[in-house]
């Protein structure tokens, strides 16, 4: 067994130092005063916090499938390198990793990135081939959770309570978005080992475009991402989080606007 299937990827540790590096600034920088270079730190803080905890999250996110694929059978995640926590690893760097990034900073939405191959014929049975599915966006809301509770718990400077806000709603989020049943999504594969063969063939054909177009709807649609967003804020509420500081995040986040 190649060294390299078991340990951390440095790339995934790269993405937690730039992390942490988003949180020290927002902790060097003092909101209560507002002077142009403070405020551009703090914002630089936010943005690198929120974004390389993002990333840090996509990788958790489809190592948690893997995880989960891998103790139900599936031993071909390991020589993949699913279990490195290496985002080079999933099905494309662009999807995976590129896109998901520049369309929160863009458009403030959490989408899903690159998915890991599973050999669905090695998982023992259609309630694990389905555990595989949610274990992927349960570990974004668990991140949301912990993330909130730290808020709640922790003395910390505002500006860094704002910033892992942001980042516990963005990942409530990107759970209530996964989750839902479409087909492409995670919260379909948990529904699809139970599914009649003709329902599975026709998912099938739908798969590459049910995403798209649910992305299109909730972000060209007012209704649609009026619902979406209120839902995301009512479970975000659920597990303990503040809107007036994840919102407030969203702010600095989107600092372009």
């Amino acid at each position: 067994m190649p060294v390299e299937s078991h340990r951390v990827s440095p790339w995934f540790l790269a993405l937690l130092t730039i992390t942490v590096a988003g949180a020290v600034l927002t902790v060097i920088a003092t909101p209560s005063d507002r002077a142009r270079g403070v405020s551009v730190l703090l914002t630089a803080g936010i943005v690198l916090l929120v974004l390389g905890g993002w990333a840090v999250s996509l990788c958790l996110h489809e190592f948690g499938h893997a995880a989960v694929a891998y103790r139900s059978g599936d031993r071909s995640v390991r020589a993949k390198g699913y279990l490195t926590l290496d985002i080079r690893r999933y099905t494309d760097l662009g999807l995976s990793f590129v896109l998901p990034i520049v369309i929160l900073l863009v458009g403030g939405i959490p989408l899903p990135g690159g998915a890991v191959w599973i050999n669905h014929g090695a998982i023992r049975s259609r309630g694990a081939r389905s555990l595989v599915s949610l274990a992927g966006p349960a570990t974004n809301l668990v991140l949301g959770a912990l993330l909130t509770a730290a808020v709640a718990i922790v003395q910390m400077p505002i500006g860094l309570a704002v910033g892992l806000s942001c980042l516990a709603f963005i990942q409530v989020i990107a759970f209530v978005l996964n989750i839902l049943p479409v087909p492409g999504l995670d919260g379909f594969g948990v529904l699809e080992p139970f599914l009649s063969l003709p329902a599975r063939v026709l998912a099938a054909k739908l798969r590459p475009w049910a995403p798209l177009v649910l992305f299109l709807l909730i972000i060209g649609v007012p209704g649609v991402s009026a619902v979406f967003f209120q839902f995301g804020a009512a479970v975000f509420a659920a597990v303990g989080g503040d809107a007036e500081l994840a919102f407030a995040g969203y702010g600095e986040l989107l600092f372009w606007r």
